[in-house]
């Protein structure tokens, strides 16, 4: 009976133990810490700026190879993406732990709650996959603002987003094209039933202008001007605080209001962060939509 009960107890200390990917999460962390510790202390404040968006570049100045911090700041997104999912991937099990059960949740959530609840079972279903890679693509971008020694979203210059909305453009063009064929797409798109010939003069411009140039503009143009405007928020109340820790006298106590507003601003920015995301999933499920249903 008492070899029983100390099996039980160690099985439940083994399902307990610390998932690898929570190990490496926090290596990764502390990492980030040390290499920011010392600027952070040695340094004077950084006073944000349109320079913010154009760093000097690590090497290949001037070339198509050339990489700065932005650069960096993709790569490590792109990377800290495929690892939190290949973690939480590798070892599924039938009773999941806290790592998959998360992983699960998101992505059940862009399955069920924006692929699904936009196309419909059977097609939201087929499209899930690809929708959840815009979602979370979009999103560990978007997040990197928040992150000690990122400190700047990757989708705050126009590189970024123009490459997701192209990604859309070409999904949902593609997927009226497999549903349709080339011509008779075009046709449900540009020139809708029902009207007498003389409207379409006025109606097919707008529609192949609303449709094909409006649609990819304005999703690259809504997620650059956020996260610019959450970068700035964040660097000025930040930089306001450093500046008035550093005075001398009652300006100190000035600091407490704006730390306070730098917490709230970076909750604001995790919020701004996802709910973007959120959107520009969202608004390519709702074009695959357009495309694939005539109308």
């Amino acid at each position: 009976m008492e070899s029983t009960v100390l099996g039980e107890e160690k099985a439940t200390q083994r399902s307990y133990a610390m998932p690898l990917w929570y190990k490496v999460l926090i290596g990764i962390v502390a990492l980030i810490a040390a290499a920011t510790c010392i600027p952070a202390v040695t340094q004077a404040p950084h006073a944000p700026g349109i320079d913010d968006f154009f760093p000097d570049a690590f090497f290949g100045e001037g070339t198509l190879f050339q990489f700065n911090r932005l650069t960096l700041v993709r790569v490590v997104a792109g990377i800290t993406l495929c690892l939190v999912f290949w973690l939480g991937a590798r070892s599924v099990k039938l009773m999941p732990g806290r790592g998959q059960v998360l992983l699960e949740m998101a992505a059940e959530f862009v399955r069920n709650g924006i692929s699904v609840a936009m196309l419909g079972e059977g097609r939201g279903r087929r499209w899930a996959a690809f929708i959840g890679v815009v979602f979370f693509g979009v999103l560990f971008m978007n997040i990197q603002g928040i992150i000690p020694g990122m400190n700047i979203a990757a989708s705050s210059v126009m590189a970024v987003p123009i490459v997701f909305a192209i990604i859309a453009y070409v999904s949902f063009v593609g997927a009226g094209i497999k549903q349709y064929g080339f011509f008779h797409f075009f046709k449900s798109q540009l020139f809708p039933k029902g009207l007498p010939w003389p409207i379409y003069f006025l109606i097919t411009p707008i529609e192949f202008f609303s449709t094909f140039i409006v649609r990819p503009a304005t999703l690259a143009i809504r997620l650059l001007c956020n996260m610019i405007s959450g970068h700035l928020l964040l660097a000025l109340t930040y930089f306001g605080t450093s500046n008035l820790l550093i005075a001398a006298g009652m300006k100190q106590t000035g600091a407490l209001l704006t730390g306070a507003g730098a917490v709230a601003a970076t909750l604001f920015e995790i919020f701004v962060a996802v709910l973007q995301a959120y959107i520009f999933a969202m608004l390519t499920a709702v074009y695959i939509k357009l495309s694939v249903e005539e109308h």
